[in-house]
């Protein structure tokens, strides 16, 4: 079993109750707009880090980071990016992905709306964490925590840190 803190548009800060809520997790997962370098470098001296980089990176995080991160879990491929779009509505290079080979889970950030729902078109979990920064327009910001043992999904959970203001 696997327990994994995902999260999604840093946007350069950490905020320090992202550390109490992951202090059980096996390994974070970042779906891009990671913001600094040293987001990176604070997280990786935590846990494992596996993440991806977003629109606003720049040549330093994109040197690390791919588009698209793709790996096994378990026995769960995952698929992870910034800009994915979401089920029905999936943007260009995400849908050329999936086309490919669709993962059993598949991680976007980029809207800053949490929401998590299946995909019965790919039959697959589709994830956005939401954004735990403080730019952007949404007024929580949010976190997801769950586990994954063999192929299940499992004990997903919702974390709210506050307000963004």
């Amino acid at each position: 079993m696997k327990r994994i803190g995902l999260l999604s548009d840093t946007h350069g800060y950490v905020d320090p109750k992202i550390y109490d809520h992951f202090k059980d997790v096996d390994e974070i997962w970042h779906a891009g707009d990671i913001g600094k370098i040293s987001v990176i470098d604070e997280l990786k001296a935590f846990k494992p880090f596996k993440g991806v980089y977003g629109n606003i990176d720049g040549a330093e995080i994109r040197s690390e980071y791919d588009e698209f991160c793709r790996f096994k879990c378990e026995e769960v491929e995952v698929l992870i990016t910034h800009i994915g779009g979401k089920p029905g509505k999936y943007y260009r290079s995400a849908q050329d992905e999936l086309d490919r080979s669709a993962p059993k889970l598949f991680i976007c950030g980029h809207s800053h709306i949490l929401l998590v729902k299946m995909d019965p078109n790919y039959n697959m979990l589709w994830m956005n964490p939401g954004a735990c920064g403080y730019k952007g327009f949404h007024q929580v910001k949010t976190l997801l925590r769950f586990s994954i043992t063999k192929d299940k999904i499992h004990d997903l959970e919702v974390i709210e840190l506050g307000k963004r203001t």
